[in-house]
């Protein structure tokens, strides 16, 4: 048998290139959208919401949520780019640093204080 070569059979790498960074803004775009639905769904519950986006390395973003009545709450988002595009499509305030009159909007349980306490003294402590 002969070599033959057929036309249009070769890629353009540039053109392969393209198509997966649309598909990669795709994907992004898309859990953007589904953290924007769960922050929504958040500030809802709790009367409004307010957030921080901090990064994680390579894990991604933590996006921490505090509501208007004092429960806070926390996503991971696989990248920073993607935690900053899901509060703003979700349209809540979005502080620089977890600090001041933001931090001060958190309330706290029993919970909370005894977890604190047990990693102050060096873990819970059993009766």
């Amino acid at each position: 048998m002969a070599d033959t070569e057929q036309a249009g059979t070769q890629q353009d790498p540039e053109k392969g290139a393209g198509k997966a960074a649309a598909t990669a803004a795709a994907k992004a775009e898309r859990t953007a959208g589904r953290l924007a639905g769960r922050i929504g769904a958040f500030a809802k519950a709790h009367g409004g919401a307010e957030g921080q986006v901090a990064h994680l390395g390579r894990r991604g973003a933590r996006i921490v949520l505090v509501g208007a009545d004092g429960d806070w709450g926390d996503l991971v988002a696989p990248s920073y780019e993607i935690a900053e595009q899901a509060v703003g499509k979700a349209g809540i305030t979005v502080h620089e640093s977890f600090d001041g009159e933001f931090a001060g909007k958190v309330r706290t349980g029993p919970y909370e204080w005894s977890r604190m306490a047990g990693l102050q003294l060096g873990g819970p402590r059993n009766g």
